[in-house]
């Protein structure tokens, strides 16, 4: 093809000839430009998609993680599972067995679309996360998890489950209605502070100590046996009582907050069962203003699925 082209630039004149060498040199350099344009791009593209990949994708924070995670038993997500350290998770649930093998198969066991997991609250303490949630899986309950991270993982989880409530309390009030929004980030410590000496002073009978934790008669009740106000307290204890169901705390494992809200997890019975007490209390100006609670049965060793312990 080559030879054919300078023949037939033979025959033209030498005039012709220079212009249609000039024209041939000019196509030329623009080849040359748009190679240099292409590549440029070309560059600029791998210099881009180079700084992207080594970007590092946003992270999720420990609070979303934990809402992602107790979502994904009613969508069936299995992306939240690698929130979970697989070579390192402790379940404290003793319906469950232990490690990511035992979340596996809680998910496996239930039956598909069945399950339901709205988390109205959710708030942080350092390492550990705690969320509020409104369950229905095997029948409605309400439920606290804490779930501890180590490395941006999670490691660890409690629970506490109760059937949900068919009726609000004397009062009016759900198991889960209420304030769901920290404040007071700044008094955090001295809020966990003041129910650490509730608790204390509730352990070892000091009853004479009891209302000064509380504004008066003013008081929200969340637990669906009991009324509103510090009578209404008294009252609905003192009618469990009778009933064979006396609340008793015996020992105060944990203490966690997020400004104006703290959870007291605590172990003793309800009635005759040994039990795991999970309080949750909204402080105003530095005395109880609202509690929520869930009372769940610590079955016999021999029950359990793992053997880490309810606490």
């Amino acid at each position: 093809m080559t030879i054919v082209i300078q023949n037939e630039l033979a025959m033209l004149g030498p005039i012709t000839l220079a212009i249609y060498r000039e024209m041939i040199m000019n196509f030329i350099r623009l080849i040359r430009f748009g190679i240099a344009a292409v590549s440029a791009l070309a560059i600029a593209a791998c210099a881009t998609n180079a700084q992207a990949s080594n970007e590092k994708p946003a992270t999720v924070n420990p609070k979303q993680q934990v809402v992602e995670l107790l979502k994904s038993i009613e969508t069936g997500d299995s992306k939240p599972i690698a929130y979970i350290n697989p070579n390192k998770y402790v379940q404290h649930n003793l319906a469950v067995g232990d490690g990511l093998a035992g979340v596996r198969a809680l998910f496996q066991a239930l039956p598909k679309g069945s399950a339901r997991a709205n988390t109205v609250r959710v708030f942080q303490d350092g390492n550990f996360v705690f969320a509020h949630t409104d369950y229905n899986f095997f029948g409605p309950k309400v439920g606290f998890d804490i779930f501890r991270f180590e490395d941006g993982k999670i490691v660890e989880h409690w629970d506490n489950l109760q059937a949900t409530a068919a009726e609000p309390s004397p009062s009016g009030h759900t198991m889960m209605d209420g304030p769901t929004t920290a404040s007071d980030l700044d008094k955090t410590e001295a809020n966990k502070a003041l129910m650490q000496t509730y608790m204390d002073d509730l352990l070892h009978g000091r009853r004479d100590k009891f209302a000064s934790y509380f504004d008066g008669n003013n008081y929200i009740q969340h637990s669906p046996l009991v009324a509103d106000n510090l009578t209404g307290l008294f009252a609905g204890l003192q009618a469990l009582a009778k009933r064979g169901l006396a609340v008793k705390y015996e020992r105060v494992h944990e203490v966690l907050g997020e400004g104006n809200f703290v959870l007291v997890v605590a172990e003793g019975s309800f009635g005759d069962r040994p039990s795991s007490y999970y309080d949750f209390y909204r402080i105003q100006s530095g005395k109880i203003a609202e509690h929520w609670d869930t009372i769940e049965p610590i079955p016999p060793r021999d029950e359990w699925k793992n053997s880490n312990g309810k606490f």
